[in-house]
């Protein structure tokens, strides 16, 4: 999991660069987390779980650029 983190950090930086403050941070995390919620809002049988997974992935690449670029 924390290979495909890193890979997925470094690629969603050379593509959109830094943020460039909390707000935009908390944006970009808040749109990540609805991405899941709307995943986990379906009944059982119709989710993807790898959907779900993606997604977290992706809060979590957020919150490790979010830290680093706003140097908390």
């Amino acid at each position: 999991v924390l290979k495909v983190v890193r890979l997925e950090l470094e690629r969603a930086t050379s593509k959109f660069g830094p943020m460039a403050s909390a707000h935009e941070g908390y944006a970009v995390i808040l749109e990540e987390l609805d991405e899941f919620w709307e995943e986990v809002r379906k009944k059982r049988e119709n989710r993807s779980y790898l959907h779900m997974r993606e997604e977290l992935v992706q809060i979590a690449v957020m919150a490790i650029q979010a830290i680093g670029d706003l140097e908390l």
